[in-house]
């Protein structure tokens, strides 16, 4: 198998058509088509289903597309020992967490490996799980719970090159379903506490919260359900500073709270909210490149 051949199969997988592959890549469709018909003759199998909408991996294809990401983070591993190329790794992040949480752990990257360049980039959860099983990131930070990617209520990405182009950091061209993406891999790097808050002489009711779809309020949909009196605002930001004045009462995460509990603008109501995971997701097959990444996210 050549190198070449195998990023342009990667970049049409990702980009669901070969127009978008080549733009990627900067090459001409032409080029790219031709690349993944020769990977596909050396191989013998089909890779892609060719449809009016896009090209669409076929069951070899996403076998291939599992083992290929790390056959070309080897390549490019072997090139930076002969340069002296400085190796980068991507990471994206919820933006809370990219605020709150991303810091100590490039810190200890930068400690740990001197030598690593590390790009953060914050998304919203959607365009973010679908950036990583395209490969635009190499791993991801976000809130979930429970055994399985999505267990917090949200949809993960089925596969790529689902046959329309994906621009970057974007979710489309992706199916996405409720249960765990067979191509995605997870680990637990901590947890974050959930504290109902309000001020101390403010109204209890109704409970605050953000935007449907939010981790945070999928999590306090998950605990408190439906009957329960609420506000919809636009962020977490938004619900704390209503809370902060009186407004009515609100779930949120531990670090965003620490100043306000101190100085006693907000106190904790006696409720016991579940503990949310703080999450890795990245490419199954990808850990030997991530393995500085594993290792300052858990420390």
């Amino acid at each position: 198998m050549d190198l070449r051949q195998l990023r342009g199969f990667v970049a049409v997988a990702g980009a669901g058509t070969v127009t978008g592959a080549a733009n990627s890549l900067g090459l001409a469709p032409a080029t790219v088509s031709e690349q993944v018909r020769r990977l596909e003759q050396s191989l013998g199998v089909s890779l892609f289903e060719r449809t009016p909408q896009g090209m669409r991996l076929t069951e070899q294809g996403a076998r291939l597309l599992a083992r290929a990401q790390g056959l070309l983070d080897h390549a490019d591993e072997v090139r930076r020992a002969v340069t002296g190329q400085r190796r980068r790794v991507r990471i994206g992040a919820l933006e809370m967490l990219a605020a709150a949480r991303l810091p100590a752990v490039i810190r200890r990257l930068s400690e740990r490996r001197p030598d690593l360049d590390v790009g953060v980039y914050s998304l919203t959860r959607q365009p973010l799980l679908a950036a990583v099983a395209s490969g635009e990131v190499d791993a991801a930070l976000l809130l979930d719970t429970g055994l399985r990617i999505g267990g917090l209520g949200f949809t993960v990405p089925e596969s790529t090159g689902s046959g329309a182009t994906a621009g970057p950091w974007s979710a489309a061209g992706y199916r996405f379903r409720p249960s765990p993406a067979p191509d995605l891999d997870f680990l637990d790097v901590g947890e974050v506490r959930l504290l109902l808050v309000a001020a101390p002489d403010g109204d209890r009711e109704p409970l605050l919260v953000s935007a449907d779809g939010c981790s945070i309020r999928l999590a306090a949909d998950r605990v408190f359900g439906a009957e329960v009196p609420r506000r919809e605002l636009t962020s977490i930001a938004t619900a704390r500073e209503w809370a902060r004045q009186g407004l009515g009462s609100a779930l949120l995460p531990d670090f965003t709270l620490e100043p306000d509990l101190a100085s006693g603008a907000l106190v904790a109501l006696d409720f016991d909210a579940p503990a949310l995971a703080l999450r890795l997701v990245w490419l199954r097959g990808r850990e030997p490149a991530l393995r500085d990444v594993l290792y300052a996210m858990s420390a």
